[in-house]
């Protein structure tokens, strides 16, 4: 069980814990890893407000499309630092016809364009080839996917919304408050069957629900560490993410020199250590011995249960899920599927775990069935020369290439009410490509891979791998990156801006997008008042991917499986500016000049969204942008759950508004109009609440604004960040 120390905490050489130091806290801050790496990428001259410049960016194939293109309307000549472009999302085109391809063929021709790395489909995913390719000691790297994470390897990365790597793209810079740092404070050795996911588990269990880590950095030190071989570390790190920090680092050693000797990059390598006394914000105690196989129940990964405890209180537990079907009449629990894929589950390590498990064993002809992804060609080949892939292949699991598909919804379904365990980063709603709105409904449970392995060698009965009596075969991974050399376009420092961008007929541009007025009209479309809402009820994941590069078209699914009826009341608020015949409309402006405001119909009209915690999981900009191209304006909500999601309907020009009510007692409903006066002058001053009107009551609120940078409220201001490129460069 991890133990939290809610208070600071100062901590000597990484290991001792202080009870009393002479040491300042400012001071001892300095002594952090975060603290020295931000500082080296900080452009601001100022300690606490910082400007990061990045040294790579990453996207995939459901972002890059979008990112160009605003990069492209802003004026982008030429990628400023390696930007690596991977294809492992939309990497199968069974969805939407040849759009997949069109948007890969963009891609490279993009990356010939203004000069990037471009990694074809089934090469990796996109965190493998960072880790491989990319990562170094001090290094900070910036991707469009919230799950980069490169901490383990000395590499600080951060998962955003796509704005945030246009900025980079054109010179401009990442801007955040100096975040706090909390020490992840490892201490033992994992038990035999207990895997990197386990331990992950463990950490988001105790850290999700409070906050605790929220927006922050969490910094991995203690003699642990040296008990882990690296890629169990980077099993750990990637899922650091489901904690909501900002991002991650780990003290580096020989361990992870031999990392980087083996990738063919010794140079990448700096010893990262915690010398001398350093403050931390607060610590995260994990005894890894104390780890037990854990399972994360749906839909989140801090629905966290020992394996022994689910299956000692099956009945109880499975019923508050929905899954007491899956307990038969023998008193165990029946899975239907496993999968062991992506950033978290691929690696080599993983897939050699899971083949000694199931080695001379089979998975069983029944119901169940197992499917792993290499997450990289280079661990394919691997596996290949030292005979696990024949070995997980004879008894009975699929073999894949590399795919991130099942970790947001877009490969290996499980059949309607099926329960599929995986090795992947999340387990939101609809993650397993199921179909709620069409009577389609499955669950999707994180287990670590070996685990899984124990549960396909038990014919599908849930078993926790620390049952088992495995020998385990050492096997040294060796680096082979020839596929690489064969297959990637490696174009950074060579644009070429005669090469012409290849459009398919789904690429389309952004639409205009109006500034701010000085006064707004907001028509409320929708109210959630679930206690989190994820990016994937934003805008769902799965097969709306293939639409991403279609902005009018992807909006079309906007809020589809929270509140289906979302996209027609926003269209219809967007047409108000248009056309202001609408009775409710006029009633309302009346009750605006009555309250002694002059002129509402020069105000523009735009939709919001109330939601209680809206923004947890996937840094994918569409859920912000969609709500934009339908016209929104604004959220309303009691806190944002992440920094990316907040900074993400910045970008496009939304007031990130928070109330301090009770969702229970709110001031507004569905259909309801909101009069916010003096808006742009609100934002303009930097002013920090506004008064808002409700209703032809005109019943009076107070909209939250809290600090905004001076880019932040000039981005708003003009409406976007297109829009603001445009009028400022």
């Amino acid at each position: 069980m991890a133990e939290l120390i809610k208070n600071g905490v100062f901590l000597k050489n990484g290991r001792e814990i202080l009870t009393d130091c002479a040491v300042s806290k400012d001071e001892a801050r300095k002594n952090t890893l975060a603290y020295g790496i931000l500082s080296a990428h900080n452009v601001s001259g100022d300690e606490s407000n910082l400007q990061i410049k990045f040294d790579a960016l990453a996207s995939h194939d459901i972002t890059y499309v979008g990112i160009i293109q605003t990069a492209r309307a802003s004026g982008l000549k030429e990628f400023p630092i390696p930007y690596v472009l991977t294809n492992c999302h939309n990497s199968l085109c069974a969805v939407g016809g040849t759009i997949n391809e069109d948007d890969h063929v963009f891609g490279l021709s993009a990356a010939k364009k203004y000069g990037g790395i471009y990694v074809p489909a089934h090469q990796a995913v996109i965190h493998s080839f960072m880790r491989e390719m990319m990562s170094g000691c001090g290094k900070m790297i910036l991707g469009s996917d919230s799950h980069t994470r490169y901490g383990a390897l000395g590499t600080m990365a951060i998962g955003e919304g796509g704005p945030e790597l246009v900025k980079q793209l054109l010179n401009k810079t990442y801007d955040v408050a100096r975040p706090e740092v909390i020490a992840v404070y490892l201490t033992g050795a994992p038990r035999a069957g207990v895997g990197p996911q386990d331990v992950a588990l463990e950490l988001i269990g105790a850290v999700f629900e409070s906050g605790f880590v929220k927006n922050k950095v969490l910094e991995f030190v203690g003699d642990g560490i040296a008990n882990l071989p690296i890629e169990y570390r980077n099993g750990i790190d990637v899922m650091t993410t489901e904690t909501t920090c900002l991002s991650s680092i780990w003290e580096t050693d020989e361990e992870t020199e031999r990392y980087y000797i083996n990738h063919g990059r010794p140079e990448d390598f700096k010893k990262l250590s915690v010398n001398g006394v350093a403050y931390y914000d607060g610590m995260v105690k994990i005894d890894l011995s104390k780890v037990e196989c854990n399972i994360a129940l749906p839909s989140h990964p801090s629905n966290v249960y020992s394996i022994n405890e689910l299956c000692q209180n099956a009945d109880v537990i499975l019923k508050e899920y929905g899954l007491l079907d899956k307990l038969g009449a023998d008193g165990k629990i029946h899975c239907d599927q496993g999968v062991i894929a992506g950033c978290a589950g691929g690696t080599y390590d993983n897939l050699c775990a899971a083949a000694d498990i199931l080695k001379n064993g089979s998975i069983g002809n029944g119901a169940f069935a197992l499917s792993a992804y290499p997450a990289s060609q280079p661990v394919y080949m691997e596996l290949i020369r030292n005979g696990f892939a024949s070995e997980l292949m004879a008894s009975g699991v699929t073999l894949r290439t590399a795919f991130c598909g099942p970790c947001f919804g877009a490969g290996d379904v499980p059949s309607n009410g099926g329960l599929s365990i995986r090795h992947s980063t999340r387990n939101f709603p609809n993650r397993e490509g199921s179909k709620p709105g069409q009577g389609q409904r499955a669950s999707v449970a994180l287990m670590d891979a070996r685990s899984i392995a124990a549960t396909a060698a038990n014919g599908g009965i849930l078993t926790p791998a620390s049952s088992l009596n495995v020998n385990y075969t050492p096997s040294a991974y060796r680096f082979d990156d020839t596929v690489y050399k064969n297959r990637l376009y490696k174009g950074f420092g060579k644009a070429d801006p005669d090469a012409e961008l290849q459009f398919g007929p789904n690429i389309k541009d952004w639409p205009s997008m109006p500034a701010l007025s000085d006064d707004l009209i907001l028509r409320v479309a929708s109210v959630i008042t679930d206690a989190v809402t994820t990016t994937d009820e934003l805008i769902p994941s799965g097969e709306t991917s293939s639409y991403r590069s279609n902005p009018e078209a992807l909006s079309e699914f906007t809020l589809s499986r929270k509140d289906p009826e979302y996209v027609g009341r926003a269209k219809a608020v967007r047409a108000l500016n248009s056309d202001r015949s609408d009775a409710a409309l006029n009633g309302f402006y009346a009750a605006v000049k009555a309250k002694g405001f002059a002129s509402p119909e020069n105000a523009l009209i735009g939709s919001t969204v109330y939601a209680v915690k809206p923004g947890d999981g996937s840094a994918r900009e569409q859920a912000a942008s969609c709500q934009k191209v339908l016209g929104g304006m604004a959220n309303i909500a009691k806190e944002y759950a992440t920094k990316r999601y907040r900074s993400n309907l910045i970008n496009w020009g939304m007031l990130p508004f928070t109330l301090d009510c009770d969702e229970n007692a709110l001031p507004f409903d569905n259909g309801d109009f909101i009069f916010v006066p003096g808006i742009k002058e609100a934002v303009r001053s930097g002013a920090t609440s506004v008064k808002a009107y409700v209703g032809s009551a005109m019943k009076e609120i107070t909209l939250n604004l809290p600090p905004l940078t001076d880019d932040e409220r000039t981005i708003i201001l003009c409406g976007c960040l297109i829009n603001y490129y445009r009028d400022t460069m």
